[in-house]
């Protein structure tokens, strides 16, 4: 008969791939909720960051790997999760039977392909992209988009659970579709209230006052919810997620939709405006950078005309 006391099955144990403006509150998260984590990054800061919380970091990503139930990997890109991935000592060192969940955005045909080679050599892999910035990550308020067989994804939900709210999207792969979809209607929506408020302001509308009256009406989005009163109209300009990402993502969605004999002309003339301001501003510009090299662009285009 059981009781309170009843042992508990232990928390498996994870190695955490990737402590950037993500992962490093991610993973502090798992190492307050109990988990054994053992973490790598290029980034010397970013390990001696992640001790500091109690966790063990390692020199190299086989290191980290070695011996985990658990790899997450928080990566710039499908690339970067490959190369990782196709590393031989990498290889050597994932246990049959562990769990890669790679939680950074990446192609979900590159996903699908991946699952298909670590199946293999029995080894699991579920796709579990998030939304929610910086600020997400550090309370704990990330929406993760899952993707995985059922059994998979349920295993793996107490873990998911303590980072956000996660939910199964489908099968592998389905969680970075809906990630990147949902990335170029966010840059899309970012661009597109750009020029709304630029156009009210120069009709003589206070931008702060159009967006909280946007935010009670129909035209209301995460944009003007969130981004252009926190990051856009205080003028920082540093919600932590930066523009080549985002870039990257509507480029996925994008690729995806021609993949599938999809036309999409609006969010191909998206992606072109985004790309000239990706080359136009700095590398390290943050994603709401948009907004301000919108505004920019079209005094540039005064002063040219008048």
């Amino acid at each position: 008969m059981s009781d309170s006391s009843e042992e508990r099955s232990p928390l498996p144990s994870v190695a955490f791939i990737g402590l950037g403006n993500m992962g490093a509150p991610m993973s502090v998260r798992l190492v307050r909720a109990g988990y054994a984590v053992t973490g790598f990054d290029l980034s010397e800061d970013a390990r001696a960051t992640l001790a500091a919380a109690g966790a063990r970091t390692a020199e190299t990503a086989a290191d980290a790997v070695r011996g985990a139930d658990v790899v997450v990997l928080m990566l710039p890109s499908s690339a970067v999760v490959e190369a990782v991935l196709s590393d031989s000592a990498v290889s050597e060192a994932l246990t049959e039977g562990s769990t890669v969940v790679d939680m950074s955005s990446s192609d979900p045909m590159s996903t699908r392909r991946l699952a298909a080679v670590l199946e293999a050599r029995g080894v699991t892999l579920v796709d579990a992209p998030v939304s929610g910035g910086v600020k997400g990550a550090e309370n704990g308020k990330l929406t993760i988009m899952v993707g995985g067989a059922e059994d998979d994804v349920e295993r793996l939900s107490a873990l998911l659970t303590t980072m956000g709210t996660a939910r199964r999207a489908g099968p592998v792969g389905a969680g970075h579709a809906l990630k990147a979809i949902n990335n170029l209607l966010s840059a899309t929506h970012l661009l597109v209230t750009a020029e709304g408020v630029l156009a009210g302001e120069r009709f003589g509308l206070d931008p702060a006052v159009m967006v909280e009256l946007i935010n009670t009406s129909s035209g209301r989005s995460g944009s003007t919810d969130n981004k252009f009163p926190n990051f856009v109209l205080p003028g920082t300009y540093d919600s932590g997620f930066g523009m080549k990402l985002m870039v990257k993502d509507m480029r996925i969605a994008l690729d995806l939709a021609h993949e599938l004999g999809i036309a999409s002309p609006l969010a191909q003339s998206a992606v072109a405006v985004w790309e000239r301001a990706l080359k136009e501003l700095p590398d390290t510009a943050d994603h709401t950078e948009i907004a301000r090299w919108t505004f920019q662009a079209t005094a540039d285009r005064d002063l040219v005309t008048g």
